[in-house]
């Protein structure tokens, strides 16, 4: 099935913390979606040329909401887009989290601006028990929206002013888990793969590459797999841990 695009209105467009935006836009698709899922969006006209890929934070019938990181050209424009402009949107794209595969109790792994898929997908899992493990640099956003959700919370950011002082993996047993997801900075999902692996625990992990066409054409966006390169905008970009070479 073909990715949809659209021109849709933006509904609000906020900065919730130093550079970091949450925006919402009207909800014209006829596809449904799942968390993990992303789309390209495009507010100008001359350049920078090509959309940016920006996950689906969560979503209702009415509404798309996404949380993004200001860290270059495009991420500055879209970040000025007011009420009611206009915004062009491809997708969803991506195949997203099977969460109809996930139970029991579960570990969520985010470092950063990787706390946005997760929002949706602590509001969709059923039948889990599920934990929340967040990194972040200083500022914290997103937990307050999913807390309803969690059973417990663990928090570390960089300069110890909440939380750990450290790495969030610092605090995690895989042993306690099922299942764990994740993602966040390479780095960090290297080395929860590697946990899970030692101790035998399925890890789904969210992979974040930059992409040019985000429907798998132009090959900019290939990760290694023990299967040979895959493309994170199609056959991702959620993928089984143990399939993953990081």
């Amino acid at each position: 099935m073909k990715p949809e695009y659209n021109k849709v209105k933006v509904i609000e467009n906020v900065n919730i913390v130093s550079n970091i935006y949450k925006m919402s836009i009207v909800n014209t698709s006829s596809k449904s979606m799942k968390p993990g899922q992303f789309y390209m969006l495009k507010s100008w006209y001359n350049a920078p040329l090509l959309p940016r890929p920006i996950s689906v934070s969560s979503f209702n019938k009415d509404e798309i909401t996404f949380l993004y990181a200001v860290c270059g050209q495009g991420t500055e424009l879209l970040s000025k887009l007011e009420p009611l402009e206009e915004i062009e949107v491809t997708g969803p794209l991506g195949n997203g989290f099977d969460i109809e595969k996930i139970n029991g109790k579960v570990a969520i792994v985010s470092g950063g601006i990787g706390i946005a898929p997760m929002v949706q997908l602590v509001k969709d899992l059923k039948d889990c028990t599920i934990d929340l493990y967040a990194g972040f640099r200083n500022d914290i956003y997103a937990v307050d929206e999913m807390k309803d959700y969690l059973n417990e919370i663990y928090i570390s950011t960089e300069d110890g002013s909440l939380g750990h002082k450290g790495y969030i993996t610092d605090l995690l047993d895989v042993d306690k888990y099922s299942a764990v997801l994740c993602c966040g900075p390479e780095v960090m999902m290297k080395k929860v793969v590697s946990l899970c692996k030692e101790k035998n625990i399925p890890a789904y992990i969210s992979m974040e590459k930059r992409m040019a066409c985000g429907v798998g054409a132009c090959l900019v966006c290939t990760c290694k797999t023990k299967d040979g390169n895959k493309r994170t905008c199609k056959d991702g970009p959620v993928f089984y841990g143990d399939d993953l070479i990081l």
